[in-house]
């Protein structure tokens, strides 16, 4: 078990009850390994609502609101079409780049890993991209830490909302219907 994911399990004050997911799958319909540290985390943790306002998405989700390969795809598509009227962001610009979110919110804000071309995924950095904007913010460091750091107010992001994190942290478990 990783201390980074024991952490941040224990500032989220959250019950662990996740179910270990079928990850050979879900990385073979991605295309590629994903990070031992955010596995660990959906297997411990589940997806789920952090801080009333962060969406962790996760494979099989029982809400397909936040489905970590449909976000994938959605997401890939979309950037194809924003990168033909918006400049890439410099972390993206070397070629076999890619993002694959692992977050959402509320407000429309993505939470990525950065993937460069052979790069192992538990190498891959974090990127965020403002809602409806041009902004994007890079943390090298793992989304594990990223997580804890902005709970803990180690950091501070300007795409993120102004009121994240909440003076006491909050996690819901994904249902159905949440």
């Amino acid at each position: 078990m990783s201390n980074h994911v024991t952490r941040l399990i224990e500032t989220l004050r959250a019950p662990e009850s996740g179910v270990p997911k079928a990850w050979t799958s879900t990385e073979a319909e991605l295309g590629t390994s994903l990070p031992g540290d955010y596995k660990e985390l959906i297997d411990r943790l589940g997806g789920g609502r952090a801080e009333e306002y962060l969406y962790l998405l996760e494979p099989d989700s029982p809400n397909p609101h936040y489905d970590l390969v449909a976000h994938t795809r959605e997401r890939a598509e979309a950037y194809e079409e924003i990168w033909e009227v918006e400049e890439k962001p410099a972390e993206l610009r070397a070629e076999g780049s890619r993002i694959l979110p692992w977050a959402t919110t509320d407000n429309g804000e993505w939470l990525f890993w950065l993937a460069l071309p052979g790069q192992h995924p538990d190498a891959w950095t974090v990127m965020l991209n403002e809602a409806r904007g041009e902004t994007w913010e890079h943390y090298d460091m793992n989304c594990t830490d990223f997580l804890h750091a902005a709970l803990t107010g180690e950091i501070r992001s300007d795409v993120l909302w102004s009121r994240f994190p909440l003076p006491r942290h909050v996690f819901a478990k994904f249902s159905p219907e949440s």
